[in-house]
């Protein structure tokens, strides 16, 4: 090791691979600072009383251990408050540690809000689409306006589409509580589906989608390659756009480019009022987290603010979730909010939007569902024309995603050999190239297996 520093960072690592929480590393470790180490005493520096007692209660025996682990003798842990020269120990009382828990989960209880226009930021990103979602629910009477049926509003995830075609159906309801308002997401809508084929309740699932006054579908894209799905969608939007029904749909792309959709269903989209969200600027992100710290009783310095504003661009979500860990940091540490507090939280929340590790059985999963099969059939040894395409598939997609060694993969597949890989994922990419239709039925599914192991 180079350095005490050096030495501390790997101590942290040994304390996550022990199982501490990933948010007790960044609300109390993190905040230690290395002040000296002459090989039997390890000296840092917390900046409250408070923190100081807390590292030293819950996570003294643990440090100790990591170094002794790490350097292969024991080292004393001491830790010293800043603000406290005479470093007494004062360990918090339950009652202390517990008055805190309730006091910050007073403050989120108030900090959750409803999904309404007048929580909506708006900004020069979302601007269009907030207009037509507002316009869709003033006018959503007994007819449809036919200019806007159907709304269809797409952008990338965390943009806020979800918001907007919750706070249109929460604006019908206000206005019309006797509507029958239907809004589901494209996997409940499926999954009611399969539920009323098997049960025999197909009547019962005309009934509710058929006769909505507003449907409202949610990530349309996850219908791309359900043939099933997409045929009794079709009908139900036939019915309701013939009766002047409203309906309302969000995607992550445009109807042009959801090419294993239907063509059908497709030009029938393109026929209504299309609005896209993009990522928020630099202004809306701003505005986001002031609001979100306002909600949460947070006192945010701007040029916080302005740091986080700045660093968080992605989306919606994460700004929000940034302030959420900043005021849990703030609560407990009981130090003032800084831009060195904020940089580890900015770490912590970036890391955490990273996608959740994709399982084999996961793209099974998804091939045997697009292609009408089980996931038991894929691994067999049944050659059917569909069972032999869906494995086929299913090996380029596991290969592409994972990019696990060929002998691995032919022992998911039952022991399949070394041989019976390099043909399948060789065939599926050869036919990609030459068929069109087949190349964007893989993208997608690869693409909906992506968006699904997301946080």
């Amino acid at each position: 090791m180079n350095s005490f520093e050096e030495v501390f960072e790997n101590v942290k690592k040994y304390c996550l691979q022990k199982n501490i929480p990933a948010i007790a590393i960044t609300t109390w470790i993190d905040q230690m600072k290395p002040v000296s180490f002459n090989g039997s005493e390890a000296v840092f520096t917390v900046q409250t009383d408070f923190q100081r007692d807390i590292v030293s209660n819950k996570y003294g025996d643990i440090l100790e251990e990591a170094f002794l682990n790490i350097l292969g003798f024991d080292v004393k842990v001491i830790i010293k408050s800043e603000s406290d020269e005479s470093n007494k120990i004062k360990v918090p009382t339950d009652d202390e540690l517990e008055q805190k828990h309730a006091e910050l989960e007073k403050t989120y209880k108030f900090a959750n809000y409803d999904y309404t226009f007048d929580t909506f930021i708006e900004g020069r990103s979302n601007e269009f689409a907030l207009a037509c979602s507002k316009s869709v629910a003033k006018n959503c009477g007994e007819k449809a306006v036919p200019d806007y049926n159907p709304l269809f509003i797409y952008g990338p995830s965390g943009m806020g589409k979800t918001h907007l075609i919750t706070a249109i159906a929460n604006e019908v309801r206000k206005n019309h509580p006797d509507f029958n308002i239907v809004y589901v997401t494209s996997e409940t809508f499926g999954s009611d589906l399969v539920n009323a084929l098997n049960n025999g309740l197909i009547s019962d699932f005309h009934d509710k989608y058929r006769n909505a006054d507003i449907l409202l579908i949610d990530d349309i894209q996850f219908f791309s390659g359900k043939e099933r799905m997409q045929e009794e969608f079709f009908h139900t939007f036939y019915k309701l756009h013939q009766e002047g029904r409203q309906i309302v749909i969000t995607s992550d792309k445009p109807p042009k480019e959801l090419l294993t959709l239907e063509e059908r269903l497709r030009t029938r989209f393109e026929g209504g009022l299309i609005a896209d969200i993009s990522a928020p600027d630099y202004e809306t992100r701003l505005a986001i987290i002031n609001r979100k710290s306002e909600l949460l009783e947070l006192k945010m310095p701007s040029e916080v603010a302005e740091f986080m504003a700045n660093r968080l661009k992605s989306n919606i979500r994460q700004l929000e979730g940034a302030v959420v860990r900043l005021k849990a940091l703030n609560h407990f540490a009981g130090s003032p909010i800084t831009i060195s507090m904020s940089q580890s939280v900015i770490r912590d929340v970036l890391t955490d939007e990273q996608p959740i590790p994709i399982t084999v059985e996961k793209i099974i999963s998804e091939v045997s569902t697009v292609y009408g099969v089980s996931p038991e059939d894929i691994r067999s040894n049944k050659r059917s024309a569909q069972i032999s395409i869906a494995r086929k598939v299913a090996i380029f997609v596991v290969r592409e995603i994972t990019q696990m060694p060929l002998a691995s993969i032919g022992t998911e597949f039952g022991g399949r050999d070394h041989s019976t890989i390099v043909y399948s994922v060789t065939s599926v990419s050869e036919a990609m190239k030459k068929d069109p239709n087949l190349n964007s039925l893989v993208d997608d599914i690869i693409k909906n297996i992506r968006d699904k192991s997301k946080v």
